[in-house]
């Protein structure tokens, strides 16, 4: 049986908002973006992979009550939430960093490859990651 995990839910305050920093800033695919009420929409976006690999997406999820307004960029305690798998590590990393992306430490090197974390416009940490 082949499995994976199709998308995961990312609570955030505005749609359009999450839109333009994933799909403008970082450069994903806009895969769904469909009304269901006058509050409510089914957002989806999903990072450009090589069509032989699966890739999560990320679910768009406006955060309804206090409760969910509470957990936007901290979903996940403090830690890093997210990890950005590249194959171009230093030019993403330039790439972003023109684009204004927030990065909270300098890139390093660690055993397993490049890694630099940063927090997208709700606060939610992410890695930029390439594996060597």
């Amino acid at each position: 049986m082949a499995q994976f995990i199709s998308a995961l839910t990312l609570v955030v305050d505005d749609y359009d908002k999450a839109i333009a920093f994933y799909v403008d800033v970082l450069g994903f695919s806009l895969i769904e973006d469909t009304v269901l009420s006058a509050e409510k929409r089914w957002v989806v976006v999903q990072p450009v992979f090589p069509k032989s690999q699966h890739a999560a997406s990320l679910l768009l999820a406006k955060a309804d009550g206090e409760e969910q307004r509470a957990s936007i960029g901290n979903q996940t305690g403090g830690r890093v939430a997210f990890f950005l798998k590249t194959n171009d590590f230093h030019k993403d990393y330039q790439t972003l960093k023109e684009k204004g992306v927030c990065f909270l430490e300098e890139p390093r090197a660690e055993q397993y490859g490049h890694v630099v974390v940063f927090a997208d416009p709700f606060g939610n940490k992410w890695d930029l990651l390439e594996h060597i």
